[in-house]
């Protein structure tokens, strides 16, 4: 079943379009904060659980380990986390936040209030919204969502 869509019809567009909004609307506070949309990824997976390998951030992003090198040594040289090779294994490097870096996660909530703001959204519309996103993230790689 051949349907002709336009672009607004079509969900990876939406998807697409919307996910850009976002980060145009977090930009500015991700300046304030110091710190850029992908390192924010990188600080939210430490603020749920502290201490993880490069390896288990990469995949929690659904990244590669190569990816987020860069962005923890940039977090490091900014004082926001600290990297240390695990004694057990030599290749492996676990990721720690400093003070500073644990602060960053109350300050941060000025992102998701923005977005509720700028949505005109309720906090329980949004949560709503992003189960069913995950949802289909789910259905298309054969993953359960951790949300």
């Amino acid at each position: 079943m051949a349907h002709d869509l336009t672009l607004e019809d079509q969900l990876c567009f939406s998807l697409y379009a919307t996910s850009m909004a976002i980060n145009r609307l977090y930009k500015p506070l991700l300046d304030q904060l110091g710190i850029t949309y992908p390192q924010y990824l990188v600080l939210s997976v430490l603020w749920e659980e502290d201490g993880r390998g490069v390896g288990a951030i990469a995949t929690r992003l659904d990244l590669e380990p190569s990816t987020i090198t860069p962005l923890v040594k940039r977090l490091e040289a900014a004082g926001m986390v600290t990297r240390t090779r695990r004694p057990d294994d030599e290749r492996s490097v676990s990721v720690a936040l400093t003070p500073r870096g644990a602060a960053l996660k109350s300050e941060s909530r000025c992102l998701g209030e923005a977005l509720f703001t700028k949505a005109g959204m309720a906090a329980e519309e949004m949560i709503a919204l992003n189960r069913k996103v995950r949802d289909l993230h789910d259905a298309l790689t054969g993953r359960t969502s951790k949300i």
